[in-house]
């Protein structure tokens, strides 16, 4: 029995991405190597019949899906959108360490933001609903944002949101989420291009 299939896909390159930048609230759009990288995906991602496609309704991860081919197919889901950093939005982790020494997104509390628990949560409603909108043996393709995916892929695993610290996610990649029997494993991770 085939099932489902989430495949990842990670907006392309921001000013603010490519800076180090938290960007969560702030809807900037991709720089010119963004667009080419969501052209490569476009060719990666030729003849892929997805079911069902959900976009964070950031214009970053829109465009991205848009240049793809598949931005007339996608449903706009809010849970998509990527963690909300409050305080550190548009500060680097360089930045913040000046004035917190060893502070980590993952670890430090997010003043005026989101706590890494109430993303885990976004993420299982979102693993939820993609499951729920295609049948057994499906794909469904999911254009957000780094941190987001990072955690919806740990809590697909079985682990703690936290647990996406460990998966590395780079701009304009594609990552699939899929079985081994009835176990739930990622199938690949982090695919990027040339260029």
């Amino acid at each position: 029995m085939a099932l489902t299939e989430l495949w990842l896909v990670r907006h392309g390159e921001t000013a603010w991405s490519a800076s180090g930048q938290h960007t969560s609230r702030t809807d900037i759009p991709l720089t010119e190597h963004g667009r080419k990288r969501a052209e490569e995906l476009r060719d990666y991602l030729k003849g892929t019949k997805f079911d069902a496609v959900f976009v964070s309704p950031m214009q970053r991860a829109r465009e991205t899906c848009a240049i793809a081919g598949f931005g007339d197919v996608a449903k706009v889901d809010d849970g998509l959108k990527e963690w909300d950093y409050g305080v550190y939005e548009g500060k680097t982790t360089k930045e913040i360490q000046t004035q917190i020494p060893g502070w980590s997104v993952w670890k430090n509390e997010i003043v005026g933001g989101e706590t890494v628990g109430h993303v885990g949560e976004r993420a299982d409603g979102l693993i939820m609903r993609a499951l729920a909108a295609a049948p057994d043996g499906a794909r469904v393709a999911l254009f957000a944002h780094a941190h987001i995916l990072r955690i919806l892929a740990a809590r697909w695993i079985g682990l703690d949101a936290r647990g996406g610290a460990l998966l590395a996610l780079g701009t304009g990649s594609v990552s699939v989420l899929g079985w081994e029997r009835e176990t739930r494993v990622i199938q690949s991770w982090n695919r990027g291009f040339e260029g």
